[in-house]
């Protein structure tokens, strides 16, 4: 590597995958295999082109072929920006953190962070960069290659979610909420460590209110409740019809 590059690639901080070869395939090829198999199976979506998603954040071979139900509606051709938020799993965080990063990167390569967005969050007292929170968070990190795969030019706007109320989060959420050509995405996991019978309808029950748009949903419902919350009031702000496309 000569020295111009060299200095280019400093200069370009990048997030590096944290999971890839535990939750996904590492090797590029057969990731994009996996992935685009899961897509391909994924039923055709009766209503297209969503304003919104929440989507699962467990492995590929876990939740995979529930996530794909959901790329599987995406319009390639209108959207060019993506804000994924998530819950921070590994440590304490208050409020939101943005990475201290340039870009997000995949087996499938490199996905720029949206600097606008950014810097339209961070005049928000609750919000700051931070490195060490993203670092090693799986949860934003296996939605890529669905996106890399599905998208064809995108800029991403990661967001992690710690101790914060539903409407300071739905407030972040507003400033970035952008028009048709933006894509919010929420990850979250529902009932967990329960047996099956009591998850099922736990699950049910939870997914009955996120159709009706009813916030409130507490941490024994859903990884991050108040994310989720956050998105039904934007939603509803905004006159937003919820449907279920995998559960």
């Amino acid at each position: 590597m000569d020295q111009a590059s060299d200095a280019s690639a400093f200069a370009r901080r990048v997030r590096t995958p944290a999971v890839a070869g535990i939750l996904y395939p590492a090797d590029a090829m057969e990731l994009s295999r996996t992935v685009g198999t899961l897509l391909a199976l994924a039923p055709p979506a009766e209503r297209r082109a969503p304003k919104a998603l929440i989507v699962p954040h467990g492995g590929l071979r876990h939740s995979g072929r529930i996530a794909a139900h959901a790329f599987r509606t995406l319009d390639a051709d209108r959207l060019t920006r993506v804000v994924l938020a998530g819950p921070v799993h590994r440590q304490l965080v208050e409020g939101i953190v943005l990475p201290d990063a340039d870009a997000f990167a995949s087996p499938l390569g490199t996905v720029p962070v949206d600097v606008a967005g950014s810097a339209a969050l961070l005049s928000l007292p609750w919000v700051r960069r931070a490195e060490q929170p993203h670092r090693r968070e799986h949860g934003l990190e296996v939605q890529l290659p669905f996106l890399q795969l599905v998208l064809k030019r995108f800029t991403l706007l990661p967001m992690l979610v710690g101790r914060a109320s539903a409407e300071l989060v739905a407030t972040a959420l507003r400033r970035v909420w952008g028009g048709p050509e933006t894509l919010v995405i929420v990850t979250t996991d529902l009932s967990q460590h329960r047996p099956y019978g009591d998850a099922q309808q736990r699950d049910r029950s939870t997914a009955e209110r996120i159709l009706q748009c009813q916030p409130g949903l507490g941490p024994d419902c859903a990884c991050a409740g108040a994310l989720v919350d956050a998105l039904l009031l934007v939603a509803r702000e905004h006159g937003l019809s919820p449907a279920t496309l995998a559960l």
